[in-house]
């Protein structure tokens, strides 16, 4: 187990030192402030919907500073529609993707910068009515200078606080990836992998039961690589397991603390026994790029960038087009 944990750790080191070197991951982290608090746009006063056909076409970074008073909240026109596409291409300045906040704060200066970043939509809607009434999709690729720099997936419905599902996965280059998803209802799951090349380097789930805020932790399951650590109900019932092998002599003991760093999805830590008898905290083995990955996660899990500006960019066409 010891010599299975020292090298799965080494490859979760190795993927988030890649990962973190990215345009890809800058782009994620983009909209979450030192503080940890998202860039959030106002909430929509439009009860309507989008789908991808409403705004296909080609749209350049091309700003009216006509004010536009029948649009309250999108007093600006900020693209223009350079060309037809059956998908949505948006070209626009980079300063306005990795700074996001130039891109809701209008600056004549910014104009006259290069468009240099694309985002590809091919597949995007939005309903809305109400609030937590949501059907959401977004299937995008993002473009620097024409060089890749990955591509996002997002799906997400809601019909109350307590009845949502979403799924979100960002594709880096080099093979890597990170993809979080939830669901709630009577049976709640919450769940985070690291990936390459579409296996787990890395991957956390939780299962809750109950009804509301009145859940229950119901299992956690947490798979380093090879080494597989789940826990049901009982403390008792932690079993860890090694290329599918059930460990007698190896062990863990999961703790909960408000202060623990060592998992993604929850605020707790594991403390891991070897064969030899020696022991080592997980939040220790894998060391600083857990706070990389916890920012990862909370950025894909909360949409911060589809929705400060894929969805921003979708809402200003749509409104300032009709």
């Amino acid at each position: 187990m010891k010599q299975s944990i020292e090298k799965n750790v080494a490859d979760i080191n190795t993927a988030i030192s890649k990962i973190s070197a990215t345009k890809g991951y800058q782009i994620l982290v983009s909209g979450v402030s030192p503080a940890g608090k998202a860039m959030v746009i106002s909430p929509n006063p439009f009860n309507d919907s989008i789908t991808l056909a409403l705004i296909a076409g080609i749209y350049d970074y091309q700003p009216d500073t006509t004010l536009m008073h029948h649009h309250f909240a999108y007093p600006f026109r900020l693209f223009k529609k350079t060309g037809t596409s059956n998908i949505m291409v948006v070209n626009l300045p980079q300063k306005l993707i990795f700074h996001p906040g130039y891109l809701h704060m209008f600056n004549y200066k910014d104009s006259v910068l290069k468009n240099d970043f694309t985002i590809s939509a091919s597949d995007y809607h939005l309903y809305y009515n109400s609030w937590k009434n949501l059907d959401y999709k977004l299937t995008a690729g993002l473009t620097l200078n024409a060089a890749d720099l990955g591509s996002f997936d997002i799906s997400s419905v809601s019909s109350s606080l307590f009845n949502q599902s979403n799924s979100s996965k960002y594709n880096f280059t080099g093979g890597y990836g990170i993809s979080t998803a939830w669901q709630s209802g009577d049976t709640s799951k919450l769940e985070f992998a690291l990936l390459k090349d579409n296996s787990s380097l890395l991957k956390e789930t939780t299962l809750f039961t109950g009804t509301g805020f009145h859940k229950r932790e119901k299992q956690y399951d947490l798979t380093i690589g090879n080494v597989e650590i789940k826990r049901g109900f009982g403390i008792d019932s932690i079993q860890v397991y090694v290329g599918g092998v059930l460990q007698k002599t190896a062990g863990a003991k999961i703790t909960d603390s408000a202060d623990s760093t060592g998992t993604i999805c929850n605020h707790r830590d594991v403390l891991l026994t070897f064969d030899d008898g020696t022991t080592s905290k997980l939040s220790t083995l894998i060391g600083p790029p857990l706070t990389q990955l916890k920012t990862l996660v909370t950025s894909l899990h909360d949409m911060y960038f589809a929705e400060n500006v894929i969805d921003y960019i979708a809402i200003n066409i749509y409104y300032n087009s009709r």
